[in-house]
């Protein structure tokens, strides 16, 4: 059940675990944890309940916030779909995007990504034809490197005896990949730029351009769309409406507008939660989907910061990218205003690969976008005209540096002035102008748009600079040893995106990481025979 903390509801006395953020990482530990009999209770400081996963609804129209597409779930065996079956009680249902999910867009020129391998290879080998050894030297080593991921990740959950024995092993496969950037990889298989550009065409759904990011989460990102892509049927609030059930179960609440002040730590051991109110809520132990950064700067005692050098620990960490999010609503249906189920990825034109496009952008903001990425969330979701009869809704997304907001941080949110709100606007008719572009049938059927800027996020998602995946996806993050479900703090526990990879996906094992490191059980294999 979910319940607003404002109207004061009436809680258990003591709790098996308090979860702090009711993000995908967090649902998805109360979830497991649930099953296993636990009362647990999710503490949520915004209104609405489900973290990046969470809807809003404005002049008539709901837009999903993060959810634009998950892959791997229309396939009945594979290990995400059964794990989503596991925490919703196979009530949570996917509708296919159909055999396109993804089209890349770099000035005049398109190229579609086909749902299935060997057709993902032959349309490449259109496009392509004097590179099909390097295009398949490339599927082989997306899948060499996602076949050493479930090792590394599962040795996070490991107790630390166990992990001082093996642990090194079970990482080592993993890290020959993960310490090399998307670029090194791709630059030894090919000469082709352009090819190289495509095949990066996707590095939008985790942040980081190709010279900079971890060929590891580039290769799991690449393979969990193999299949293609699905959208929630009803909306991404979905993934909370069947989840909430799971919790309740056991005695499990989810609230919302419940904000956490601190975590209170007794002899090195978490007991509880100190809420912006003044109220203690006690467990028997704490788990945090904040984000690390969130969690240890601002939900820790200092004096706990400074007894296990947290702060050291977090510089050898980065923020991820900032974003801006143009949400729009259209007079007239999916089917009428004849809107793709492909998400638009959209490139500059020109020589210059996605690194150097980036990096002209944040010297100077009049440059070209150097990424713009399309979804029509109403086109993908089949039940979205019963619910919203003659509308339409698309996002449109692009990097936007925290640094062109700062000046604003402070300022309440709808009320940041004339200044904040044109700025905003500027970036948006730069949006609306890329959708025309495309798609130019669409002028004149805007009813409503509303930009969200680095500091919404802040705003509604607690994270510092408006980030939008946790903490960035580069070689030096695989390498640190503390993003795991464990701390040096008993009974307190980390889960969410910043200890697997980003995305929803990433956040729904770290769930089951976190879960398993509690339980001490195998909940993979429990969830597989459950549902199979």
């Amino acid at each position: 059940m979910i319940q607003s903390y404002k109207r004061k509801p009436e809680l258990a006395t003591h709790y098996d675990a308090i979860l702090i953020g009711s993000g995908m990482g967090s649902l998805a530990t109360a979830a497991i944890l649930a099953k296993e009999g636990q009362k647990v209770l999710i503490l949520e400081r915004h209104y609405t309940a489900g973290g990046f996963t969470h809807v809003f609804k404005r002049k008539g129209y709901e837009w999903d916030v993060g959810i634009h597409y998950i892959g791997e779930v229309q396939r009945a065996h594979s290990v995400t779909k059964l794990l989503f079956d596991y925490i919703s009680d196979g009530n949570l249902k996917w509708a296919d995007m159909g055999e396109v999910y993804d089209r890349i867009i770099i000035g005049d020129k398109s190229f579609d990504f086909v749902k299935g391998v060997k057709k993902f290879k032959q349309q490449l080998y259109e496009y392509f034809p004097e590179e099909q050894k390097a295009i398949d030297d490339y599927i082989d080593m997306v899948f060499a490197s996602t076949k050493t991921a479930r090792n590394f990740f599962a040795e996070k959950a490991l107790p630390s005896l166990i992990s001082k024995f093996i642990g090194k092993r079970m990482r080592k496969p993993y890290l020959k990949f993960s310490d090399q950037t998307t670029y090194d990889v791709l630059d030894r298989l090919t000469n082709n730029k352009e090819l190289i550009k495509v095949l990066t065409g996707q590095y939008g759904d985790y942040g980081l351009p190709p010279k900079k990011s971890s060929f590891s989460m580039h290769a799991a990102l690449v393979r969990h769309y193999f299949s293609g892509g699905s959208f929630p049927i009803g909306g991404s609030s979905q993934i909370v409406e069947t989840i909430a059930p799971v919790i309740e179960k056991s005695g499990g609440t989810i609230l919302i507008n419940a904000e956490v002040d601190k975590i209170l730590v007794e002899n090195n051991t978490a007991t509880g939660v100190l809420m912006v109110d003044g109220k203690t809520l006690h467990a028997k132990r704490i788990i945090s989907g904040a984000g690390i950064m969130t969690t240890y700067q601002k939900l820790l005692p200092v004096a706990i910061r400074k007894k296990h050098n947290l702060d050291e620990q977090l510089r050898h960490i980065q923020r991820s990218v900032s974003h801006a999010c143009l949400y729009i609503g259209l007079e007239g249906s999916p089917d009428e205003l004849k809107l793709p189920k492909t998400n638009l990825w959209i490139y500059p034109e020109g020589t210059e690969d996605h690194d150097t496009i980036v990096d002209n952008f944040l010297k100077d903001n009049e440059a070209p976008l150097p990424v713009i990425y399309i979804s029509f969330p109403s086109a993908k979701d089949p039940d979205w005209s019963n619910r919203y009869p003659g509308k339409s809704t698309i996002d449109i997304i692009t990097i936007e540096p925290y640094e062109n907001y700062a000046k604003w941080e402070g300022s309440r949110w709808m009320k940041r002035g004339t200044d904040y709100e044109e700025r905003k606007e500027k970036t948006a008719q730069r949006l609306l102008e890329a959708l025309y572009k495309q798609l130019p049938h669409l002028r004149g059927h805007v009813d409503y748009y509303e930009l969200s800027s680095p500091l919404t996020t802040k705003h509604f998602v607690n994270y510092d600079q408006g980030e939008i995946y946790g903490i960035d996806h580069t070689p030096k993050r695989f390498r640190q040893r503390f993003l795991k479900p464990g701390t040096p703090i008993k009974n307190f526990f980390l889960t969410g995106q910043d200890i697997v990879t980003a995305g929803v996906a990433g956040a729904l094992f770290a769930g089951v990481l976190t879960a398993s490191a509690i339980t001490k059980k195998n909940i993979i294999k429990k969830a597989m025979q459950k549902t199979t």
